[in-house]
C-alpha cells in the first residue's frame, strides 16, 4: 500500500503558518490572501481529520496535535528546501567542463582557447578527453564536443563541422618520395600511417577515389591515436589520412602539406560530423551559453573547404 501524503499546497501553507504562527504573515510569505490562507488550512484538517489550529480572537495558534505534526512537518521541508537549493546552486564560479577527443582538443580546439580566454578572462574552461559516447548523468561535464550523426538520446546537439579526410605527409616525405608533384600517387607505395580509431580512413579514401589496388599489400603501421598517427607523418614514418578541418594550423607552419590538394583525386566527406552536445533536461549556467556562443561563431568564420565526394561506407569512428 503507497504511503499516505496529504495534498502538499495545503501541507505547505500549514508548514508557513505552523513556522510563522500568524496567518497574516504566512500569507504574505506565500503571496496569497489571509483567506486563502484559512481556506488551505481547514482542506488540510478535512484531511487528516483533525484540528491543526486554534481560531481565535487575537490570531491562531497551534493546537496539541497540530503542534506535534508541525515538529515532524517543518524539518521534512528545510530538507526539501535544502536539497533544492543544492541542485539549483550557481556554479558560476566553477571551472565549465568540456570533454572531447585527443586530437580535436590538441589540434583544434586548444589552439583557439587564447581567444575565448581574452574575450572572457573570468571562466576556466577545464578540457578532458575520452572515446565513449558522453552520458551527461553519469559524466561530471558540463558539454561535449562528439563525432557522429547528430543523433544522441537525451541532449542538444549544434553541428559545428562535417569531417573531411585525405592523405597528409611532411613536406620533406613529399620531396623524398614524389619528386614529380604532378604524381603525388607515388606517395601511396610508401607506408601508410593508420589510427586505431580511425582505421577505415584509409580505404574509404582509397575505394573512393579508385586508388585501392595501388596500395594493396602496403605496409601499414597503426598508432593508437589519431594525434600520435599525425605525429608520425611530421617525423616522416609515412604518410596519414588526416582531418582537413583540424590541421589547418598543421598546414599553415609547412609541418604537414597536403600532397593531393588540387588533383584530380579528391578530399573525402564524411556523412558524419563534430557536435557540440549538451544535456537536453538541465538548466544551462551563463558561462556554458558563453562557450556555445562563442564556439559557432568562432566555427562560422571558419573558411570553407574544398568539396570532396560522398563516403562510400560512412563508417569512420571516433577521433582519440
Amino acid at each position: 500500500m503507497p504511503p499516505r501524503i496529504p495534498p502538499l499546497n495545503p501541507l505547505r501553507v500549514f508548514e508557513t503558518v505552523a513556522r510563522t504562527e500568524n496567518l497574516t504573515g504566512a500569507a504574505h510569505e506565500l503571496h496569497v490572501t489571509q483567506s486563502a490562507v484559512s481556506r488551505q488550512i481547514s482542506v488540510l484538517e478535512s484531511y487528516l481529520g483533525v484540528e491543526l489550529l486554534r481560531r481565535q480572537r487575537h490570531g491562531v495558534s497551534l493546537t496539541r496535535v497540530g503542534r506535534a505534526y508541525a515538529e515532524q512537518i517543518v524539518p521534512a521541508f528545510v530538507l526539501i528546501a535544502n536539497a533544492t537549493e543544492e541542485l539549483l546552486k550557481d556554479n558560476s564560479q566553477d571551472a565549465l567542463k568540456v570533454r572531447t577527443y585527443t586530437t580535436f582538443a590538441a589540434k583544434w580546439l586548444i589552439p583557439r582557447l587564447p581567444n575565448f580566454h581574452v574575450s572572457h578572462p573570468g571562466i576556466e574552461v577545464r578540457l578532458s578527453t575520452a572515446v565513449p559516447d558522453v552520458d551527461f548523468d553519469r559524466d561530471t561535464v558540463d558539454m561535449a564536443i562528439q563525432f557522429g550523426d547528430g543523433h544522441w538520446p537525451n541532449v542538444q546537439a549544434d553541428l559545428l563541422f562535417t569531417d573531411q579526410i585525405e592523405p597528409v605527409c611532411s613536406p620533406r616525405f613529399l620531396a623524398q618520395h614524389a619528386p614529380e608533384r604532378q604524381h603525388p600517387e607515388s606517395l601511396l607505395r610508401q607506408r601508410l600511417l593508420v589510427s586505431h580509431y580511425r582505421r577505415n580512413d584509409w580505404d574509404d579514401w582509397l575505394d573512393v577515389n579508385d586508388l585501392k589496388d595501388m596500395c594493396a599489400g602496403r605496409d601499414r603501421m597503426s598508432f593508437g591515436s589519431s594525434v600520435l598517427t599525425l605525429q608520425a607523418a611530421v617525423d616522416g614514418l609515412g604518410i596519414a589520412i588526416g582531418q582537413t578541418r583540424l590541421l589547418s594550423a598543421d598546414f599553415e607552419t609547412g609541418l604537414l602539406v597536403r600532397p593531393f590538394a588540387r588533383t584530380r583525386w579528391k578530399p573525402l566527406r564524411s556523412e558524419r560530423a563534430y557536435y557540440l552536445l549538451r544535456p537536453l533536461h538541465q538548466r544551462e549556467t551563463r558561462k556554458a551559453q558563453v562557450f556555445r556562443e562563442w564556439l559557432l561563431q568562432t566555427v562560422k568564420e571558419l573558411p570553407p573547404l574544398a568539396d570532396g565526394p560522398a563516403p562510400s561506407s560512412g563508417l569512420i569512428e571516433p577521433v582519440a
